[in-house]
This record gives structure tokens, sequence and C-alpha cells, in this order.
């Protein structure tokens, strides 16, 4: 079939045009799949399309932040720094696309606004906020798991005279903050990230705090020719740590327990991972920090006196010091001169923790105690409705007329972290319940969307019309995301990571715990085995279910 971005019966719909959709696309097209994609974005890019607030950075590192199937897309894109900021990445996705031609199959400017599964023609109808509706043998959702803002529904927020914006919809022309008193809502990476550029351009800035923080310096650093050669000359090794790394991360892993050390070894193995910068400081120190308390409270002691020595005033340091969780159960951020910002006189910073906001006025905002703070910018650093909740969106009806939200108001069910049973011919890329927000994310899309067109091909090959996870073995997969990580302390955190940053949202864990080269095992021997867990349904077998 001639390949067209208007065809209105393809073999493959797919929803996004970020790190997954381009590479899910390249993969269909190389396997002669008729495929449309749709993005609700002007241009390609994803998360990085939209995410452009000052600041904006990967917090991965580039030479391992991006795809490995292709040697001539490697050695042709050079990387400027260790990590990159969101232009680059951009630019970086935009070769890709242009690089394999991906465009012409991409509908831009195009949201997906629901999707019905037809058991009686087994295929997939999608519908647009075009009006266009499109009919797919498969539907794939490649939406990400950080692209559904999550926006507090403050009172009074409509009556605010000035400006307001979220970090995750950024004005494309960027915003000039000079002379404007902003108020910054959030202390996750988001907001970590964008404290230092703001307040450089601010008359004053307030930071609201709900949740301390436990960031480490990123220490970016520029690229020379040199430093890019030996990556390069060092990729298939480096490749090999990645792929066998928990984390997707070429990191060598520790092996001792920071209880094993005395208090001098600790504190100098933390002093040199601290200097080294980035994720090596949680990933590479010590075996136990998300398992044992003892061992966490080590590096959160550590991580605390280096807050306290950079902030010059205690009073700002004791804020940033109010911590509520354990290092590791929520997401860990990096900075560049975050800490050192708070040293500036026009930063400031509140807790509202125990002093939340009780309302938006005309001109500012108002305390629970009374305090008000008067502001001409509130600056949203409040994330994403994470995992699901893009996905959730998408308004998808499968067998029966049963929708995924109402199948999913206890939590995600993702066999695998791909499929969801009652929902055939459904592939999620870096779905729930799978390893995807707790490893390098290039690594896990890789291995889905290879994943994906081998089940497709194993369709193609049987005469399947049909490719559908069983109750049974979803839900013992489900099981098993629960029992893996019981026991750690990441379940005693309210975190994205738990589901639980939106009110009401189920409190279940949403990954898959141990790890990417276990996960990989798994998924490899279920294919190998003929796909155990799904049913594989032929047209008479797929009319008698």
């Amino acid at each position: 079939m001639a390949y067209s971005s208007r065809a209105t019966e393809v073999d493959a719909v797919v929803i996004g045009a970020g790190f997954s959709g381009l590479y899910m696309l390249h993969r269909l097209r190389e396997q002669g799949y008729s495929t449309r994609v749709f993005d609700a974005a002007k241009g390609v890019g994803g998360t990085w399309y939209w995410n452009r607030y000052p600041g904006a950075r990967c917090d991965s590192e580039s030479h391992y932040y991006c795809y490995s199937f292709s040697d001539e897309i490697r050695n042709e894109w050079k990387w400027s720094c260790r990590y990159p900021a969101q232009p680059e990445i951009l630019d970086y996705l935009n070769f890709v696309a242009d690089r394999l031609d991906l465009k012409k199959d991409i509908d831009f400017n195009t949201r997906v606004t629901a999707g019905t599964y037809d058991e009686s023609l087994h295929h997939w109808t999608i519908e647009t906020d075009t009006g266009e509706s499109v009919r797919a043998k498969f539907l794939i959702t490649a939406v990400g798991n950080t692209s559904a803002p999550a926006r507090p529904n403050l009172p009074g927020l409509d009556t605010f005279a000035g400006k307001v914006y979220h970090t995750a919809l950024w004005p494309h022309e960027g915003v000039d903050f000079t002379g404007k008193r902003v108020g910054l809502i959030g202390t996750g990476s988001s907001g970590i990230q964008s404290t230092p550029m703001i307040a450089q351009q601010a008359d004053h800035l307030t930071v609201f705090q709900r949740t301390a923080n436990y960031s480490v310096p990123a220490r970016n650093h520029a690229l020379t020719d040199e430093m890019r050669r030996e990556q390069n000359e060092k990729f298939a090794e480096l490749r090999a740590l990645t792929l066998n790394s928990p984390i997707g991360m070429p990191f060598e892993l520790p092996e001792k327990s920071a209880l094993e050390l005395s208090s001098e070894e600790r504190t100098a193995m933390l002093d040199k991972l601290w200097d080294k910068g980035g994720f090596r400081f949680m990933f590479t120190s010590f075996t136990d920090i998300v398992t044992d308390p003892a061992a966490n409270e080590v590096v959160a002691g550590y991580i605390e006196d280096k807050i306290r020595s950079t902030v010059n005033d205690p009073a700002k340091a004791d804020v940033l010091c109010e911590f509520n969780h354990a290092v590791g159960t929520k997401r860990p951020p990096i900075d560049t001169e975050y800490y050192e910002t708070f040293n500036r006189d026009n930063v400031s910073i509140v807790s509202i923790r125990k002093n939340p906001i009780r309302e938006v006025t005309a001109d500012g905002l108002t305390l629970e105690n009374g305090d008000h703070h008067e502001l001409d910018a509130i600056v949203f650093a409040t994330g994403f409705d994470t995992v699901t909740g893009s996905i959730l969106k998408l308004n998808l009806t499968g067998r029966n007329g049963q929708t995924l939200a109402d199948k999913w108001k206890d939590g995600p069910r993702a066999y695998l972290g791909l499929a969801s049973e009652g929902f055939p011919n459904l592939f999620m890329i870096t779905g729930p319940q799978s390893p995807a927000i707790l490893v390098n994310f290039p690594v896990c899309i890789e291995k889905h969307v290879d994943w994906v067109i081998d089940a497709m091909e194993h369709m193609k090959r049987t005469g399947a019309v049909e490719m559908e996870a069983t109750a049974q073995d979803e839900a013992a997969w489900v099981e098993k995301i629960s029992a893996d990580v019981e026991g750690t302390l990441m379940t005693s955190t309210d975190s994205w990571y738990m589901n639980s940053n939106i009110p009401g949202k189920p409190k279940v864990f949403t990954a898959y715990f141990p790890g990417m080269p276990s996960y990989s095992e798994i998924i490899d021997e279920v294919a190998a085995n003929g796909y155990p867990g799904f049913n594989l349904r032929t047209h008479e077998t797929a009319e008698a279910a």
C-alpha cells in the first residue's frame, strides 16, 4: 500500500511525534505498514516541543539520551554539551525526522479526541479535532509519560490581573520578566531549572514550595571534539553498559551498602560524586538508598549539609530543607545554580506545605494565614498528570463499550506495560507498569518499539487479526508490580511514581521497579515463546470470542 498522510484507512495510527512516535513511524514504514501519525503540536518533539520554559534542559547526558538504532545519525549529529537544553534536543529530533523523511506522514495541529475498537471489523476508529475519522488495525500510543500538564485549581485564579504561565505550555516567543514581581509555584525539576533563569530577569522572584527537593548539581559543560570522538570510539562499550544497567545509563553500579563504610569513607565517596554531578550521585553511590532507611538518611544528611553550606540565609535554608520524603522516592532533580540563586537579594522562598495558598487575588496570592504576596506574574511549575494522564485523555473505548478510564479507575492495568486486556491491537510505548519512568527514556522507547514491530510481524505470519492481553496474565503482572516495590521506601511517598501527585488518583506504583535488563529478558522471552499472556485470534476465533 502506498504511504499517504491523508489515507482514511491504514495499518497503524500512532499518536505522538516525540522520541517514541518518530522511531515507531520509522520502523513501521521500514516494515511496509501504512501509517498515520497525529500530534497536537505544530512540529515534532513531543515533550520537547512544549517545554520551552527558561532553563529547560535534559537531565540525562546527551551521548545516551538519543537514538542508538542508526550509526549514520549518531555520527552526523554533534551534541554541544553534557546536558543539552530544550532547543538543541528539539533541533535533534527535527534533524532525525528530516534525515528519515518522516514528516510527510505526520498530521500536525491535530489532536486525537477518541478511539473506539470495532469488534466485528477488528480495527480501531480514531477521531480527531479536525473532524476526520481514520480506521486502523493497530493503535499505538506514543504520548509520553509527562505530557499532560497539571495546573492547580486555585480559587480566584481567573481574577488575577497579571500574566499566568505553565512551564509545560511556555509561550514559544519567550517571556520577559524584567521589572516584574514573579511568583513561581512548584519545586520539581521544571521549577528547579527555571528558578535561576527567572531570577536573573525578575525584579523579585518568590518561590512557593510545597515539597522541598533533594537536588544535586548537574555540572554541565561543553563537549570538545576530543570528548565526542572518545564517546564514539567507546560506543559499543557504553551501549553494553547502558543495556545492562537497571536505569539505562552507562554507569558502573554500586557494590556496597552505605552502612558498610565508615563515616569518612562515605563522605569521601559522596564528595567525589557531588563534584562529578548528575545522576551518578544517586545511582552509583550505595546499593541501598531506597531500601534501607538508615542508608537513606546518610545521603539525605549529606545533601542537607550541602544546602546549608551553600545558602547564606539560615531562614531560607530551613525552608529548602523542609524534607518530608526519603531521597530517591521522588524523581531526583539535578540543577545548575539552584541553591546559589537563593543568595540573591531579589529571591525569596515561602513554604506552603503547612500554610497553603488560600486564594489568588487581582494583585497576587494570599496564604492561609493571611499573608499576601503582590505579584505581576504567576508561573506554575506543577508538572504533569503523569504516566496515565496523557493516555486517558485520548478517550479510548475497547470491547463491550468499556472505556480505558473506567478500567483504570483504581489504577493502571497494563500487561508488560505494553497492552491492556479488553483493548485488542492497542500498544502503549513506555506505558504504565513498564520501567520507562525509572530509566533513561530512549532505551525503553527503542525496546518497546522493536518489540511491538516483532509482535505485529508475528501476527502477520500467523494470520492473527487480534492481539489482546489476557485478564489472568495482566492481573499477575499488576500484582508483580506491587510486590516488587513492597518493602522499599518508594511506597512511603506521595509521588508521581505512586500515581498520587494529582488529587483523586489512586495511590499505586506505576513502574516496573527491578529495572531494564530483567524487564527486557521478560518481554523477550514472551516474544520467543509465541506471546504467552496474549490471546492471538484469527478471523474465525475472533468471531467466536
